[in-house]
């Protein structure tokens, strides 16, 4: 397994952050609801991982991926490991940007570690699909 299509690893130096007053990139705080937010004109938000242990920002994803069905670019940010990538990818995240000094070549290769997974992820697949993949 490669890097997903709809997936996007960046170096530190490439992440842009919002401009000052940019209503389409939105940062959630990591003890915001997801599902009480407003998205309206919103392309990217921002979620936070304060320390490695702080798995705050999977759930975000994956409710504004599956319940709220946000299309957009949900971006991962702050202490980001490299191990946690392929997890990102299936909770609902589409990019993540590395800390300084971390390979993204050695990111990508996380994606190569696994062949298949026994759970289910933010995109439900019938049994049938899954079984021919």
């Amino acid at each position: 397994m490669s890097i997903p299509n709809d997936f996007q690893i960046l170096a530190a130096g490439d992440h842009q952050p919002a401009a000052e007053g940019d209503r389409s990139v939105l940062r959630l705080a990591n003890d915001a609801d997801a599902l009480q937010v407003s998205l309206d004109g919103v392309e990217r938000i921002d979620l936070d991982f304060p320390a490695f242990t702080d798995g705050r920002a999977f759930s975000q994803a994956y409710l504004l991926r599956r319940r709220r069905g946000f299309k957009g670019d949900i971006r991962a940010h702050g202490d980001v490991l490299i191990d946690q990538l392929v997890q990102m990818h299936r909770t609902g995240f589409s990019s993540a940007v590395l800390k300084a000094g971390v390979d993204v070549a050695d990111a990508a290769r996380q994606f190569e570690r696994f062949a298949g997974f026994y759970q289910g992820d933010v995109e439900a697949k019938p049994h049938f699909d899954q079984a021919a993949a």
